[in-house]
């Protein structure tokens, strides 16, 4: 009997300000695709400067997904994410048309296009409140220091102000006895997927960021995070998000205007260093350094999908 074919995935890497944007709606024209955003943060309305949202302008009529689907009130689970994001693809592909997985948040990509298997457990609302009295009396560090023996793992992860996560980590291991990162990744593929990394020299990925931050702000990334600040949503999850987390420390007066621009650069970098370590130790991708050249680059990326889809359709 013949095997069913697997639905087929394009899947689009890199660090912040890398280039995946222009690449990804060149490739979805190209190949008739649609676009999944694969970016952790996106997900979030309002959060759109900041987060280097695509403008419908940008589009140039490309469907997109995954993107204005919550408030920045609400929660979203790598959980939740990958039920979405699996169900679009799937649709896309009933339409005949490929889809593009797009994005930085490493966990996110990883827990689409492999088999990912998350620990099962609903919330305890009376320990989250336990631990958030004991976050206020004691300050985030302390409650940090709780994963340092119950799970290491996720004390190295985990920030010691992303309250929301570490307490997460916390109760997991409180109801089921494992930690979080008892999450069973395999290295079982689900599609046929096509891995696509853009990477770029450091200093001039860097250069690329700092300009990035200053049309940020140019663009009224400010006035943007100051409307988020005044509803409020401090502790929520979307207020993780560098971009919105170093403006909020400017407005509560603990840092100058010039130095949270600054501390922003900064994060941002450190992050883009983080995001191609995680791919480069996660996943098997096949890299293209888009320092010199891009249009070129561009064309060589197309050439390469078009080869790689020709074998996925011919096998």
């Amino acid at each position: 009997m013949k095997q069913l074919k697997r639905e087929r995935l394009l899947v689009i890497v890199g660090p912040t300000a890398v280039g995946k944007t222009e690449i990804s709606i060149e490739l979805a024209k190209r190949f008739d695709g649609e676009i999944i955003s694969g970016d952790s943060m996106q997900i979030y309305r309002g959060l759109d400067i900041g987060t280097a949202k695509i403008t419908q302008d940008e589009m140039q009529g490309i469907p997109h997904h995954m993107i204005d689907i919550k408030e920045p009130t609400e929660t979203f689970s790598v959980s939740e994410f990958q039920e979405q994001a699996r169900r679009f693809i799937s649709e896309i592909s009933r339409k005949g048309r490929l889809p593009i997985l797009v994005g930085g948040t490493g966990l996110y990509v990883q827990a689409i296009t492999h088999d990912y298997q998350f620990t099962d457990i609903g919330s305890d609302d009376m320990f989250r409140k336990e631990m958030e009295e004991f976050a206020d009396k004691y300050g985030n560090e302390a409650l940090h220091e709780k994963l340092k023996t119950k799970d290491p793992e996720s004390y190295k992860r985990i920030h010691p102000n992303n309250r929301r996560r570490v307490i997460r980590a916390l109760e997991v291991i409180e109801n089921t006895g494992e930690p979080i990162t008892a999450n069973k990744e395999t290295s079982l593929a689900i599609y046929d997927a096509i891995f696509i990394g853009l990477t770029m020299d450091r200093e001039k990925l860097y250069e690329r960021i700092n300009r990035r931050v200053d049309h940020m702000v140019e663009k009224g990334l400010i006035e943007e995070a100051y409307h988020l600040y005044k509803k409020g949503i401090r502790n929520s999850q979307a207020a993780q998000a560098i971009g919105y987390k170093e403006l909020f420390q400017y407005f509560d007066g603990d840092l100058s205007k010039d130095e949270a621009i600054e501390l922003l650069k900064q994060n941002s970098r450190k992050y883009a260093k983080r995001q191609f370590t995680w791919f480069k130790n996660k996943m098997q991708i096949d890299w293209f350094d888009m320092s010199d050249h891009p249009n070129k680059k561009k064309y060589e990326i197309i050439e390469y999908v078009a080869g790689k889809l020709n074998r996925i359709e011919n096998q």
